[in-house]
């Protein structure tokens, strides 16, 4: 980041990951917590490039330091847990077989989501290739995880939650007093007691929650984007 050449360099891989996200101006500056105005000077050169904008940069976007300062490797080397399923995948049963899929909304209810996972609420079960049997299947609803997760898909995950060990930048089955969703959950820049809830789509604003509010965390393994499976 010393000479001109590598600035022009590390500007030109910004201005890339904006267009694979379709980032504005401004909403790059939201995305990552600072001004409109200084994203924009970053971007003419009238503002040298920080190493505390690219940690900015690398955390809020989840992108590979090592490619944004020096062009090594591929920008999306953090590989999300969340991996996505085909239809042609997916194979539906309602036998014994398969991952249990819960009549469980994720976008509303109370805490006790744990008390839903009966055999009563079972609504049927899929099948498909390296699957873990102890995961469980429920309904996400709402666009503002798409084009990632459509309005109505399923996500799968271990019932197990853990407040500990966030593995930040990854989407999350969060649940909290009075609500569910569905989000990346990412480290908070200024507040280590809080988490930033961010979603796919850009029309949403992040949200900022404290812990101590979250009940429970349960990380989406895979994502199931197919209507009327079950």
């Amino acid at each position: 980041m010393e000479t001109s050449h590598s600035q022009d360099a590390i500007v030109g891989r910004i201005r890339h990951i904006m267009q694979l996200q379709h980032l504005s101006q401004s909403q790059l500056a939201k995305t990552i917590g600072i001004d409109a105005s200084n994203v924009s000077k970053y971007l003419s050169g009238r503002l040298p490039v920080s190493e505390a904008l690219l940690n900015r940069i690398v955390v809020n976007l989840n992108i590979s330091k090592d490619w944004l300062r020096d062009g090594k490797g591929l920008p999306f080397d953090k590989v999300s847990r969340a991996m996505s399923v085909s239809s042609g995948e997916v194979a539906v049963s309602c036998i014994n077989e398969g991952i249990p899929v819960y009549d469980i909304d994720v976008a509303a209810g109370c805490t006790e989501m744990t008390r839903a996972f009966t055999e009563e609420n079972v609504i049927g079960r899929l099948n498909f290739p390296n699957l873990n049997p102890e995961w469980i299947v429920v309904r996400a609803k709402g666009d503002s995880m798409m084009p990632k997760i459509n309005n109505g898909g399923y996500v799968a995950f271990l019932p197990q939650s853990d407040l500990q060990n966030i593995l930040w930048g990854q989407i999350y089955v969060v649940v909290m007093e009075n609500r569910r969703v569905v989000k990346y959950v990412r480290r908070h820049q200024e507040d280590p007691s809080k988490v930033v809830l961010r979603s796919e789509n850009r029309n949403y604003d992040d949200m900022d929650v404290a812990i101590n509010d979250i009940c429970a965390l349960y990380v989406v393994e895979r994502i199931i984007n197919i209507q009327d499976c079950v």
